[in-house]
């Protein structure tokens, strides 16, 4: 069933069909919406690779969104516990844990987990956060705590510091609807345990059996429930059609994908197979690089099916932070997907 574009995406389309642009604008395509779920502000992420972050959240809030329930979570309060945690892993393995904030989408959740969540409105981060020179001086303090008499105590005390002058003093309570929570209990009221699932495709494990993915930012080594491609992608088209937002994790390096032109495509016209996914993947061809919310599908004027992906980079782009990736772009280069139970 076809639904109204919502406004953040009809002035993106609005001003592509004004007049002629100027030479350094990208061109615009124009895409007919098939569905479109509600979904919060886009957000701007910064320097950081906290994609994971912000796209597992966005998931969340839009999930919400469809039984009423509005709200905004904050990507900035997972940040800090992600970093603290790195940095007590760097210090565990005796400096050999390589600290970042590179993640994937099934970490945000047990990251909610262990530490809890906060509204948005109650702690993002200041525009000057620098996430990679906060990952730098963790790195230094993990070394040389190791040194110190109170070892990972003095750890995390000089960690605290940092990340409060860095980030802000976190708040111990989360006030909303005139309710109380600590933010413990604020992350169980909008997120069950188990309450979502992740899904890959690849052949190298078998399909009906949970693994861990073997790329570099799965960190914590989340378990992936391995499908078919084809019900991968029924998956998420039937998510999205009965109004369940999708978690994408994928490759976004190939020519194809242009963040500012708003558009992900295949450069080659061949179907994308299981076996051949699997041969990129297997000759690292399609890699984990960046993780968006999926709210929606469309198609061009040849009626190829697109996929409208939530970024966060901002709105600084043809569709207001929206990018449409292809059916066969989705086919060849997802890595994993996060969803609702309720929508499988």
């Amino acid at each position: 069933m076809r639904k109204a574009i919502p406004i953040a995406l009809a002035v993106a389309f609005l001003f592509a069909c004004q007049g002629e642009k100027s030479s350094s604008e990208p061109p615009v395509r124009h895409f007919h919406t098939d569905v479109m779920l509600p979904f919060t502000p886009v957000k701007e992420q910064g320097e950081g690779d906290a994609c994971w972050i912000y796209a597992m959240l966005a998931t969340i809030e839009s999930e919400h969104l469809r039984y009423g329930d509005s709200i905004n979570l904050s990507p900035t309060f997972l940040c800090r516990h992600a970093l603290a945690e790195q940095a007590r892993r760097r210090y565990a393995t005796n400096g050999k844990h390589h600290l970042s904030l590179r993640g994937m989408a099934p970490m945000a959740l047990q990251l909610m987990e262990s530490h809890g969540a906060m509204p948005y409105n109650s702690y993002h981060r200041a525009e000057n956060v620098d996430y990679k020179g906060l990952s730098t001086q963790l790195t230094r303090m993990a070394d040389s705590s190791r040194a110190h008499l109170k070892g990972v105590a003095h750890l995390d005390q000089q960690a605290s510091r940092l990340l409060d002058d860095a980030m802000g003093f976190t708040p111990s309570w989360v006030f909303m609807l005139g309710c109380q929570y600590t933010p413990m209990e604020f992350a169980r009221s909008i997120c069950k345990k188990d309450e979502y699932v992740a899904l890959t495709s690849f052949t190298h494990h078998p399909f009906g059996e949970k693994f861990a993915l073997e790329v570099p930012d799965n960190q914590y080594h989340c378990q992936f429930l391995n499908i078919p491609l084809d019900s991968l992608m029924g998956c998420i088209t039937r998510a999205l059609s009965h109004g369940h937002p999708v978690c994408w994790e994928g490759d976004i390096t190939e020519p194809g994908f242009d963040a500012e032109k708003g558009t992900g495509e295949l450069n080659s016209n061949a179907h994308v197979t299981q076996k051949s996914r699997q041969r990129d993947f297997d000759h690292l061809r399609t890699t984990d690089d960046h993780c968006m919310e999926m709210v929606g599908i469309a198609h061009d004027e040849h009626q190829q099916r697109y996929f409208i992906c939530k970024n966060s980079w901002g709105k600084n782009n043809a569709y207001a932070g929206f990018i449409f990736l292809s059916e066969e772009y989705v086919r060849a280069k997802t890595i994993c997907i996060v969803l609702s139970k309720d929508a499988i």
